[in-house]
């Protein structure tokens, strides 16, 4: 069997058929161009997309006989309104062939994943999960958390629920086993023991305050308890302390005691009882009002790591069967399937499933819904929580559904703002300056939309707020022009908010005039006369009016949460920046000099400002640095 990973697997190139159209949609053109694609579609499994005028993917779809799947959308009168409007849209297809069904599946999860198609389920999770990572790289392996893509030699564990559930277990697992958590340059670095050390969370590999066959020990039991065996873990900890006391060892016994103390603490914050669950997900749906939930429960070794709800994209007029089977593919899409998943009711393409995730994981996956015994109860847990979660869900979107209709009355616009830009700029007297951007809609935050913008033009002056704005909404409008004209895209702001005053509004409103957009609505957020607990904000309106809220008003909290957003990912964007800067030096300029020389020039001269005034037979003598780049380095500072 060829690698289910490997990036050559599916050859688009060798099965692809294309038919263009016009823009406007229309049933009778995408049903002609449909059946212009099936004169030539083979009836064999696969994927095919559905495009539209301009090329962009409406549907992602996978089938057993291409040719049989796609002439159902012939058949208009049988189709729901759903698919009846993406028809309409239709006026290309793109077919990839593949050997069998399960590697269709596979596909269409890719590819979805890659086009985010409007008319599919989409799992809409902006997050990786994060894992604990113990690494093998080194003589004395580290333990850290561990998000992306599996690069490090090392063993994983997870998928844990969230960030904060990692770095609890990892603060317990360094009482417990005594791992380095450090960087390996730090490592390298030291010459006596650090902190960790001193509080009996670190057993100080570095400066050989352990043996190498003592640390391995330690790696070994870290890892037997990631896995489930914390039996076997307590026991040899229970045992060795006893030991220790027997020969009045009191120092090591107490050591051994604060150890199983930490192995009591993660055994018993398990809110789940998983025992003899062994690797396991579960999974359970809940649907009301046209909205659907699906709660997760992740059991790795019999321990509970978590659990976490979703909401999928996409799902009026599809069934609860195909909105689930189209969560797991996508949800597998970014977690390593464990050997057995558990749900919460008999899928109708259940052994499909399975052999697509067998593939795709590289070991059998059983994939049922449990009857009785601790499996079932971990399943009505789960169900209980979806079903909960989704409650939670639909009354906090009545809560932000009333909010933005609010919003929409104080500032006179046509209907409830389905994306809401907020912008302010970040800056210490002019220095490593920035704008930054970020969006909410009916569904909160959208932080996979945020932007930072890199004040960059010449003629913006250092320290100029209002300068600083015309730059980042210019550039921002500028694109949204040129890629998205017609605002079919969502990417087009309802509202735009600027975190300052009147000042802020003109520059923002002479950028938008020159841009010829005249629709978008811009508001001014600037602080009240009161900054205390007490001030209120004054929002700022195109028309020269000034508008204030009540102090208690919901709205008013809605607004400044806002603008605090914001202003939070301001700081923190121009925090990472001026650390960069920090840290930067003349010599990352340089052209030809990487990391290497970059050391080996510093190494020798001891500092950059020795390097640029080094004469080019002394930068020829560097260590590492060859005549020609030596030659480079000193044409580079002395360009005259």
């Amino acid at each position: 069997m060829s690698d289910p990973n490997s990036p050559n697997r599916f050859n688009e190139e060798t099965a692809t058929f294309a038919v263009r159209g016009v823009d406007a949609p229309d049933l009778e053109a995408g049903v002609a161009a449909i059946r212009n694609v099936l004169k030539t579609l083979p009836a064999r499994p696969g994927v095919y997309r559905m495009q539209d005028a301009r090329g962009d993917v409406l549907y992602v779809g996978k089938a057993r006989a291409l040719k049989n799947r796609v002439t159902n959308y012939t058949q208009v009168m049988r189709l729901s309104k759903r698919l009846q409007r993406m028809v309409a849209q239709t006026r290309s297809m793109t077919i990839v062939t593949t050997n069998n069904e399960a590697e269709a599946l596979l596909l269409e999860a890719q590819l979805i994943k890659r086009f985010r198609p409007p008319y599919n389920v989409l799992l809409r999770d902006d997050k990786s999960f994060p894992f604990i990572l113990l690494r093998r790289d080194h003589d004395f392996p580290r333990i850290q958390l561990h998000r992306g893509a599996r690069k490090v030699k090392g063993d994983y564990f997870g998928p844990f629920a969230g960030a904060g559930q990692v770095r609890k277990t990892l603060n317990a697992l360094q009482k417990l086993f005594l791992l380095r958590s450090c960087t390996d340059s730090f490592f390298n670095t030291r010459d006596r023991p650090c902190l960790l050390y001193q509080i009996r969370r670190c057993s100080a590999p570095c400066v050989d305050r352990i043996a190498p066959e003592a640390y391995e020990e330690l790696v070994d039991d870290a890892r037997d308890f990631l896995m489930g065996k914390s039996t076997k873990v307590q026991a040899k900890l229970g045992a060795q302390m006893q030991d220790a006391a027997e020969a009045l060892d009191f120092e090591l016994a107490a050591i051994l005691r604060d150890r199983l103390k930490a192995l009591t603490f993660i055994q018993g914050s398990q809110a789940i009882n998983a025992e003899g669950v062994g690797d396991a997900d579960i999974f359970a749906l809940a649907s009301k009002s046209g909205v659907m939930g699906i709660q997760a429960f992740f059991i790795r070794g019999g321990q509970n790591w978590g659990h976490r709800s979703f909401f999928p994209a996409h799902t009026n007029e599809v069934s609860e069967d195909e909105v689930f089977a189209a969560f797991l593919m996508q949800f597998y899409e970014e977690v390593p399937p464990p050997k057995t998943i558990f749900v919460d009711r008999d899928l109708e393409e259940a052994a499909l499933l399975a052999e697509a995730l067998r593939e795709r994981a590289g070991h059998k996956v059983a994939l049922g819904v449990p009857q009785r015994g601790p499996r079932r109860r971990l399943l009505d847990q789960a169900k209980r929580n979806a079903v909960e979660a989704l409650d939670r869900r639909l009354a906090e979107g009545t809560t932000q559904a009333k909010l933005l209709a609010e919003v929409a009355d104080l500032f006179e616009l046509p209907e409830p703002p389905e994306r809401i830009e907020v912008y302010d700029n970040s800056h210490i007297q002019g220095t490593n300056a920035l704008g930054a951007m970020v969006v909410a809609g009916p569904e909160g935050f959208q932080k996979n939309q945020y932007r930072k913008f890199n004040i960059k033009r010449p003629e913006t002056v250092a320290g100029d707020d209002y300068g600083m704005m015309r730059e980042v909404l210019s550039r921002r409008f500028a694109r949204a022009v040129e890629e998205d004209p017609d605002r079919q895209g969502g990417t087009w702001p309802d509202l735009v908010l600027l975190d300052g005053g009147r000042g802020q509004l003109n520059a923002a409103r002479a950028v938008l005039e020159e841009l010829g957009i005249e629709d978008v609505c811009l508001v001014g957020v600037a602080k009240g006369p009161h900054h205390g607990r007490e001030g209120r904000e004054v929002f700022h309106l195109m028309d020269g009016r000034e508008l204030m809220l009540p102090v208690n008003s919901p709205l008013l909290f809605y607004l400044q949460r806002l603008r605090d957003e914001v202003h939070r990912f301001a700081i923190g964007a121009h925090r990472e920046k001026r650390a960069k800067a920090i840290g930067a030096s003349p010599l990352d300029e340089v052209p030809g000099i990487g990391p290497a020389r970059k050391k080996a020039l510093l190494m020798h001269f001891g500092t950059a400002r020795a390097v640029r005034s080094a004469s080019l037979e002394d930068l020829q003598k560097a260590p590492g640095v060859s005549a020609g780049v030596a030659q480079q380095v000193y044409d580079y500072f002395h360009a005259r």
